[in-house]
């Protein structure tokens, strides 16, 4: 098993939590091991056994942050104009659970939006991805929220300024 009771994982759709309890479970004839996993108030079964397709990981290091930063203060990609064709982009970009993916997300809508409005499904994109960045970037940095927050804003402002010149 790669993690422990109590580690701080990083479950890849759902954010950061914390492994609770290894429970094992017989579900459909078959019996696995799982880690029990609590994020905010939900409470995740993951099995232990996924092989390459493992949904945990451990939390980003600031170390590791660091290098993210250069992604979102560079110059964003462009997105399909088309709504359809710019959901599925996205949602491709999102797919492998990777916080460089999520950054590269938040970037590229973010640079969006200062050209176009979002519609509604890129909002939410938006702000689903800016949430999971932020909750982990709270925990590797062990700052607030708003400091986070802050520094994201900031880091995105450089890229803009970056664009404009």
């Amino acid at each position: 098993m790669d993690f422990q009771i109590g580690d701080k994982v990083v479950h890849w759709s759902y954010g950061p939590g914390e492994v609770i309890q290894v429970d094992e479970k017989n579900l459909g004839g078959r019996t696995a091991i799982y880690y029990v996993v609590q994020v905010r108030d939900l409470t995740l079964w993951v099995p232990v056994d996924q092989g390459e397709k493992h949904s945990l990981r451990s939390p980003t290091s600031a170390d590791q942050f660091e290098a993210l930063f250069d992604i979102l203060r560079g110059l964003g990609e462009v997105l399909a104009d088309d709504r359809y064709e710019r959901k599925s982009q996205l949602t491709e970009r999102l797919r492998d659970g990777k916080l460089e993916s999520v950054c590269r997300v938040i970037r590229d809508l973010s640079f969006y939006s200062s050209k176009k409005k979002l519609n509604d499904n890129d909002a939410m994109i938006l702000e689903r991805a800016r949430k999971f960045l932020l909750d982990e970037w709270k925990i590797a940095f062990r700052i607030s929220s708003v400091d986070a927050q802050r520094e994201l804003d900031r880091l995105l402002e450089e890229g803009r300024q970056k664009a404009i010149h």
